[in-house]
């Protein structure tokens, strides 16, 4: 019996308390930033909540181009494009450690004939086939 149910209305439900208007600027050579103006649910900016501005790029991989997003503390855009250099810097550094790091789960994650999970301990049965 299928116990999955159709996504409802509700599932797709925007908060109006979050609400962001975007604005994009870029200098069409290495990136964009965006600036995330909090507003309320009429469109009038909510000086209650902070401006955001996020910087995104790209780098080129053997799979194809991998983007790269991060936040940036500014309260101009001239001050979020001053600091878009290193912090682009410090998160292709962060996703290259991370995508390492899965690597290395990844391939520590086989199971060798012999091994405790080979053997039962967690994995599947151990062969009983023995090499000359």
């Amino acid at each position: 019996m299928n116990t999955r149910t159709e996504p409802t209305a509700a599932d797709f439900a925007m908060d109006a308390t979050a609400l962001y208007h975007e604005e994009v600027f870029t200098d069409r050579r290495i990136g964009t930033l965006r600036r995330l103006t909090p507003i309320d649910a009429a469109g009038q900016v909510d000086a209650s909540r902070k401006v955001l501005y996020l910087g995104e790029t790209q780098v080129m991989t053997p799979a194809g181009a991998l983007p790269i997003a991060f936040e940036i503390d500014a309260s101009n855009p001239g001050d979020a494009a001053s600091q878009f250099g290193q912090l682009a810097k410090e998160a292709v550094e962060r996703t290259v450690r991370e995508l390492q790091e899965m690597r290395r789960q990844a391939a520590s994650s086989i199971v060798l004939p012999g091994s405790a999970a080979a053997a039962g301990l967690g994995g599947p049965p151990a062969s009983k086939l023995v090499r000359p």
